[in-house]
């Protein structure tokens, strides 16, 4: 199994995964988000990306202010930046252009590896393990015609329900 928490896997993999890991290391992006656990997650880390794929990292936000002010400092400069705070959730939300990449930079009250993101991840990296690369092909079609990746593993596993509760039960 790959460690996440690490972003050096990136380095022997998909091209974009290579890119990836240059962009994050040369910007020094997860340096910059340490106080905050940054753990990149998504579609790049698993090899399920599309062209329109973002940087997903995700961040244990324990202070709404800290983290708000560290995400101004280093990327308020950057094309696109914006800040979203979403109450319901208790998180805040950056999105912003670098390097030939959209990143999107998630902060929650929760530890990284128990928010829904990372667990979707780990999930869905065992699933395309045991199904092989037909199945990785078939996310990455219906990805393509615009089916959200939970949605696109629902549909190919048959899950009934809410595809982001159903992925997590499994």
């Amino acid at each position: 199994m790959i460690n996440f928490l690490d972003i050096s896997y990136l380095q022997s993999g998909s091209e974009k995964q290579q890119k990836a890991y240059q962009v994050l290391t040369e910007h020094q992006i997860m340096k910059k988000l340490a106080a905050f656990t940054p753990v990149l997650a998504g579609t790049i880390p698993i090899n399920i990306d599309i062209e329109s794929s973002d940087l997903d990292i995700i961040c244990y936000m324990q202070d709404k202010t800290a983290f708000t002010k560290t995400l101004t400092e280093f990327f308020h400069s950057k094309k696109g930046f914006k800040i979203t705070a979403h109450p319901g959730f208790q998180s805040v939300k950056t999105n912003f252009f670098m390097a030939g990449f959209e990143f999107e930079i998630f902060g929650q009250a929760i530890p990284t590896t128990q928010q829904n993101a990372y667990r979707h991840m780990l999930i869905e990296h065992q699933i395309l393990l045991e199904r092989g690369e037909i199945f990785r092909q078939e996310i990455i079609r219906l990805k393509n015609k615009g089916i959200k990746t939970e949605p696109a593993f629902a549909q190919l596993l048959g899950l009934k329900g809410d595809p982001y509760e159903a992925l997590l039960g499994l």
